[in-house]
């Protein structure tokens, strides 16, 4: 069960509604790698990164269980874990936007509708990242073309402490970062998508909860 504080509010949320793969940081990594010690899969100290090392051990925990060995953590494999308790201090799912983030998502959604083009990075048609680094690049913050590069920008944001104007990563068409999103608050995320153009999608959707990476602060 994982703890969640608002104020002087506790909500309680299962820790098996979190998705933690490969490429991944944060608290609930290191939490996950320190249940996997003590169960005997993990044999070296937790260290927030979910490198190839994790990846091998959520593997072999999840043979001996008898899930699908794919070295995601999702909700089966939490629980088969026992569901880890964890506790963090959120203000979220990242309702309040400072100015600059509500800025950039009134920025974001001018271009609402606009068609996906692949390279594109103008209202005339956007890809991905070409709109993130449009959209941030109206509001002062400068961001490099590519997805992946993306990624590598800003601080990193644990799930449970999105906020609105975070950007949101996705391994889609392969494992790094190859999509990205401006968090809106409430579960939400806008984006290009290929198939609807500058659309607003959910976090907890089936797609894109099985492919959620991380997510950066760079406003």
């Amino acid at each position: 069960m994982l703890t969640l504080i608002f104020g002087s509010m506790s909500v309680y949320a299962d820790f098996g509604d979190t998705t933690l793969k490969y490429g991944m940081r944060g608290s609930d990594v290191k939490t996950l790698q320190t249940k996997l010690k003590t169960l005997g899969y993990f044999n070296t100290n937790a260290t927030s990164y979910f490198g190839s090392v994790t990846k091998a051990s959520v593997v072999k925990f999840q043979r001996a269980k008898g899930l699908t060995a794919d070295g995601i953590v999702g909700k089966n494999t939490f629980a088969a874990l026992g569901k880890t308790t964890a506790k963090v201090t959120a203000t979220s799912r990242g309702t309040a936007a400072s100015t600059k983030a509500s800025s950039i998502i009134a920025t974001a959604k001018k271009y609402m509708g606009v068609k996906y083009v692949w390279g594109g990075e103008s209202p005339s048609g956007f890809d991905c990242s070409g709109y993130m680094q449009y959209v941030f690049g109206k509001n002062g913050i400068s961001l490099p073309r590519t997805a992946a590069q993306q990624y590598q920008k800003g601080t990193w944001v644990n799930k449970a402490n999105l906020k609105a104007g975070d950007l949101v990563f996705f391994s889609t068409y392969k494992a790094a970062a190859s999509h990205v999103g401006i968090y809106l608050g409430n579960g939400d995320f806008i984006h290009a998508s290929t198939s609807k153009g500058v659309t607003i999608s959910e976090l907890s959707s089936t797609y894109y909860s099985q492919r959620y990476l991380g997510a950066k602060r760079v406003n």
